[in-house]
């Protein structure tokens, strides 16, 4: 043990260095970099939760990827794509492709007996994967499709459900507005609810043969295809490379196949959650700026305590650089003191929402019923990492005032 390392466990740890060196201003100290750490852990838990929550609402309804005709519109009624057997095959050993499945859209206008709702069918096949679904499933069953029979069961969410009166077990007429407009009966299988409002109040999901049907395609017409991808960090990359791949491609009929992700499909939604990164960085500047001048004054109020051991020390033949290593020791223990406690209080009010959801949102705003907490052990390693660097960084600069300090003058110092 260094000699600098031994007369700073001295002074923090003894009873004597306890007396003097936790004063009130100290102890200040102390809690400042506990409720910033506390605070910076507990913004980017939610900021993480949020964006992972809301991003996988969004995926659940749309996938990470959609290929479909290059002459559709941004309208829910879509012109169809023909797909092969060849295609699919080539689709799921794509690199970095885990999943395809087909899927139709159709709007229409879902009628009760007292009221009515614009809504979009949304039909499925038998390689659906039910997943999200079955994940935000309130009554009922997922249906089930038969490539052999058409089905009319639905699932419809809970907003539609409340607003329309119907429950599990009801059935409904939905209109369709064509050449000829033309009406569907089908039967509520289950009542689905994700908070994302802007989605529930449009998705109703049906068998795919349904909407073949209606529009009079042939079995391997769809108005597209969705793609899941292993790692949503290379979605960016897999959807360029899957871009380019199909941009000479053709269907049967000679329609050309269009690539896009979920974020280019709705880049409002992803814009917005990129912002909420700004919003944590200037949490975490001010978070360390305030943690980071508590703890200033903190050492510069030890050190003043601590002039009279300081010319002793120079009397000794101590010189400047090694006192001030003591005393970054001391700042070092006393950050770690407030770290401590700020990831006792940050881990704790993170389970504390993550188990009970005790502070609630409006859904219809932010398209979720709870704040989310994601807390992960790299973000929290990397920011006491950083809170702990940046916090001994500033302590470089308080440490000079050692050098300012006279033996002479300080021995008589009390």
């Amino acid at each position: 043990m260094s000699l600098e390392l031994f007369i700073a466990r001295r002074i923090h740890f003894s009873k004597e260095g306890d007396r003097k060196v936790i004063s009130p201003a100290v102890r200040i100290a102390i809690i400042g970099i506990a409720l910033g750490l506390a605070v910076m852990i507990l913004s980017v838990a939610i900021v993480i939760g949020f964006k992972k929550e809301v991003r996988n609402k969004v995926i659940g309804f749309g996938s990470h990827i959609q290929i479909t005709n290059f002459d559709s519109n941004s309208s829910y009624e879509s012109t169809p794509i023909a797909i092969s057997d060849t295609l699919l095959q080539n689709l799921r050993v794509f690199p970095g492709i885990r999943h395809v499945e087909s899927f139709a859209t159709k709007p229409g206008i879902l009628k009760t007996e007292n009221d009515f709702q614009g809504i979009v069918l949304k039909g499925v096949d038998t390689d659906y994967d039910w997943t999200f679904f079955r994940n935000n499933l309130k009554e009922g069953n997922i249906i089930s499709i038969d490539p052999d029979k058409n089905s009319t069961d639905v699932i419809i969410s809970r907003y539609l459900a409340d607003l329309l009166q119907l429950n599990v077990g009801d059935s409904f007429l939905t209109y369709f507005v064509q050449d000829n407009v033309r009406a569907r009966k089908f039967h509520i299988a289950g009542i689905y609810e994700t908070g994302f409002l802007d989605y529930d109040k449009l998705f109703v999901i049906a068998d795919i043969k349904q909407i073949r049907r209606l529009n009079g395609w042939e079995k391997d017409q769809v108005s597209g295809l969705e793609l899941f991808v292993d790692n949503y960090d290379n979605l960016d990359q897999i959807s360029e490379d899957l871009y380019f791949d199909l941009a000479e491609k053709q269907d049967r009929n000679g329609n050309t196949f269009y690539a896009r992700s979920i974020k280019e499909l709705n880049p409002m939604i992803f814009n917005w959650l990129d912002v909420l990164d700004i919003n944590v960085v200037v949490i975490l500047v001010l978070m360390l700026s305030v943690a980071g001048f508590t703890m200033i004054s903190g050492l510069l109020i030890i050190i003043l305590e601590r002039t009279n051991m300081i010319g002793i020390l120079k009397a000794l033949g101590q010189n400047n650089t090694s006192i001030r290593h003591i005393f970054l020791y001391v700042s070092f223990f006393l950050i770690g003191k407030g770290m401590l406690w700020g990831n006792i209080i940050g881990v704790f009010l993170c389970l504390m929402q993550s188990h009970f959801k005790i502070i609630t949102l409006d859904p219809s705003i932010y398209y979720l019923d709870a704040v989310p907490v994601d807390l992960n052990i790299l973000s929290l390693v990397l920011l006491n990492i950083g809170t702990l660097c940046i916090s001994m960084l500033m302590m470089l600069g308080p440490s000079y005032l050692i050098t300012k300090i006279d033996p002479a003058r300080s021995i008589r110092f009390e």
